[in-house]
């Protein structure tokens, strides 16, 4: 699960929403390894002002920090704050009634899951997080918790449907024609900066392992606005995206870029870029939410681009491949 202190640094993209000032000196703090100095801001500040959303969302970020530093007693607990805080709030409102809020009950879940996991208690893991989309199923953090659910169960199963209703520059290829592939999935959205920092290494990566057999699949998703609308008509960010997929993403050779949301609800792509490669048989070999150096990108690849599959699999339906 996401626990790593380079998870701590928070963008601010155009269209996300501005990070709390108590938030930033949390983060501060647990980036320079001091919890303890973090643990004492948050009890603070929820002291003064009660548990506001920001106190919240800070306290998820001080679990996740003691999570990153191997303190799962804590990380549990005040994952576990987080969640009993929440649902008091939320006798009295709905959950995106504003941003935090969900921001803070997704990490939580998040968080808790992670402890499970690491404590090898991955089926009790699976069901918090199954719990919780039941129960979340329709608010803006469904992607985040099938997110946490395909980093426990999506490696080693069959790539799951890619749909192409939509798509920006070259029509998709139909997914039967990646049958013998290897498939690298690169989700990216056009406010994200880590997707554009991501881009040149995917394309080198392209290049390089192209001639190997690899294609790469780069779904996006319209998100209602643009840097210059916060209210944009779907024509009007298609456009957009079509501009920032020309700026940034087109040097990736060949790449095939589906237009659905029904794609990052179906990965649990909450987090941008998420990576995930299938090898040539269609089974999900990695599946990783955030940044990926080169180097790291390079190895998961390598194996798979070597791997030799029959002429007669090849030849095969994918109903009939999908049953191996």
């Amino acid at each position: 699960m996401n626990g790593a202190v380079g998870l701590l640094a928070q963008e601010a993209d155009y269209g996300q929403p501005p990070q709390p000032q108590v938030v930033t000196y949390v983060l501060l703090d647990l980036q320079s390894g001091d919890l303890a100095s973090a643990e004492v801001l948050v009890a603070q500040y929820r002291r003064l002002n009660g548990d506001t959303p920001e106190a919240l969302d800070a306290l998820a970020w001080l679990a996740r920090g003691e999570l990153a530093a191997g303190r799962l007693d804590e990380a549990w607990k005040d994952a576990a704050e987080v969640r009993r805080a929440s649902q008091t709030a939320l006798a009295t409102r709905k959950l995106d009634a504003e941003p935090y809020l969900p921001l803070a009950l997704g990490s939580a879940y998040e968080t808790q899951a992670a402890v499970l996991s690491r404590q090898h208690k991955r089926t009790e893991a699976l069901q918090l997080l199954e719990t919780a989309l039941r129960t979340w199923r329709g608010t803006s953090i469904e992607d985040r918790l099938q997110q946490g659910i395909n980093l426990l169960t999506l490696e080693g199963r069959p790539l799951p449907l890619v749909r192409e209703a939509d798509w920006i520059g070259a029509r998709p290829s139909p997914e039967n024609s990646w049958r013998g592939k290897v498939v690298l999935l690169f989700f990216w959205a056009h406010w994200c900066s880590d997707c554009k920092q991501d881009a040149p290494v995917i394309a080198k990566i392209a290049q390089e392992f192209e001639p190997k057999g690899l294609i790469v699949i780069a779904p996006t998703r319209l998100y209602g606005y643009t840097a210059q609308n916060d209210h944009a008509s779907a024509a009007e960010e298609k456009a957009f995206v079509q501009k920032v997929f020309e700026r940034y993403y087109a040097a990736i050779p060949h790449v095939q870029v589906p237009l659905d949301s029904s794609n990052f609800d179906r990965f649990g792509a909450s987090t941008t870029p998420t990576i995930v490669l299938a090898d040539r048989r269609g089974i999900v070999r990695l599946y990783h939410p955030g940044l990926m150096q080169e180097s790291e990108l390079r190895s998961a690849i390598e194996p798979l681009v070597s791997q030799r599959i029959s002429p007669a699999y090849q030849a095969q339906t994918p109903s009939a491949a999908a049953k191996r």
